[in-house]
């Protein structure tokens, strides 16, 4: 494995295993964090209309002179779209902000209560009209996904959550891979507030293979399967997260990952945000 692999999502089209986040980026920060990336060898953006930065992926997605086709893009529909019915229109207004004729994966941000099955059948009509490669979902919980099973036709390619050492999420990724939908960790360090990357645990297994808390991180979700995108705005960093294709945790390191997990979440909860 290395940072062109790819998963097979459940309708065919191939995601790679890494990519960068550009959350909380300024469009000029999202530009060059992705010219940056790009050169470092990632070939997945994510990003969000929320975030504000769509244009920035987009001039980078230009500026970066690589064929599109060899370019994944992920963004999201926001929640505002969802409670308004205004879904086609803010998809039609990434794509323009992106610069691009379709994105490979287009996820519902957040599970809106009694807004969110209305808003899959969209995606599911924009995805048979073939502008986007893949429809998803982000921050979606068991019973989130089980009432889309029931009301809809098509199963989520792609669920993207919080995911990281202090919220492992097992029951969540395991009910996922078992429908077949891959799972992306959002906030894969734990967040500005969690303090992972300076955690003793974290380093000491790192001190093992020449590697940091982050980068151990980072193997770990890749080691669970799990698409994984660390956001950073900082040239080293970025190579850094990226470099993490050289070793493979034991099952013993695995484990003792596993075993930090507090259920602790330092985003929102799926099952009661206000925005």
């Amino acid at each position: 494995m290395n940072i062109t692999s790819t998963y097979t999502l459940n309708n065919g089209w191939k995601m790679p295993v890494l990519g960068l986040g550009v959350f909380r980026a300024t469009e000029e920060e999202a530009r060059q964090a992705a010219l940056w990336a790009f050169e470092a060898g990632y070939r997945q953006l994510d990003t969000a209309a929320v975030y504000g930065n769509e244009g920035g992926v987009g001039r980078a997605i230009i500026d970066s002179g690589l064929p599109r086709k060899d370019i994944f893009i992920t963004t999201k529909l926001w929640n505002q779209a969802c409670r308004e019915g205004t879904q086609e229109q803010a998809f039609k207004n990434s794509l323009k902000l992106l610069k691009t004729d379709y994105v490979d994966l287009y996820l519902i941000h957040w599970p809106v209560p009694g807004r969110f099955i209305e808003s899959w059948k969209v995606l599911e009509k924009l995805y048979k009209e073939g502008h986007i490669k893949a429809i998803g979902v982000s921050n979606f919980q068991r019973r989130h996904l089980e009432e889309l099973e029931k009301e809809t036709s098509i199963v989520p390619a792609v669920n993207q959550i919080e995911c990281h050492p202090l919220l492992t999420q097992e029951p969540l990724v395991s009910y996922c891979q078992e429908k077949g939908i891959v799972v992306t960790a959002w906030s894969p360090l734990g967040g500005m507030d969690s303090n992972l990357i300076k955690n003793e645990k974290l380093n000491a297994i790192g001190q093992k293979y020449g590697k940091t808390a982050a980068q151990v991180i980072i193997r770990w979700d890749i080691q669970r399967n799990i698409v994984v995108i660390p956001k950073s705005v900082h040239q080293k960093r970025i190579i850094e997260n990226a470099n993490v294709f050289d070793f493979e945790l034991t099952s013993e390191d695995m484990a003792l990952i596993h075993a930090m997990n507090e259920n602790k979440r330092s985003g929102a909860d799926p099952d009661n945000f206000n925005f």
